[in-house]
């Protein structure tokens, strides 16, 4: 219909008139399609409301967040993992190695 507005000739009201729509309506949609709010559409893609988008938004935040709090506290263990192994592996070298030259 909004393609229809642009046809030589035709008007809002006209278009609207012979579809049934309230002119309004077809205004509307007309403003917005010059926005590019109907790119979604005519891309067949999903649209979801405002609302939704925003929540799947602060949905990856958080995920996010929670993700880097994981991967600190690995690097913190690993370090830990590094100290303990390097404190085990030092007494167990002294005591292997002979204590006097006579051996």
């Amino acid at each position: 219909m909004v393609d229809e507005t642009r046809e030589a000739g035709a008007t809002v009201s006209l278009v609207a008139r012979r579809r049934g729509v309230s002119p309004n309506q077809l205004f509307t949609w007309r403003r917005l399609a010059e926005q590019g709010a109907l790119a979604a559409t005519q891309a067949e893609e999903e649209v979801v409301p405002a609302s939704a988008f925003r929540a799947q938004q602060d949905m990856i935040r958080e995920l996010q967040r929670l993700l880097g709090k994981k991967t600190l506290e690995t690097e913190i263990l690993k370090e830990a993992l590094e100290v303990a192994t390097d404190s085990k592996k030092r007494p167990l070298r002294l005591l292997s190695l002979p204590r006097d030259s006579s051996r």
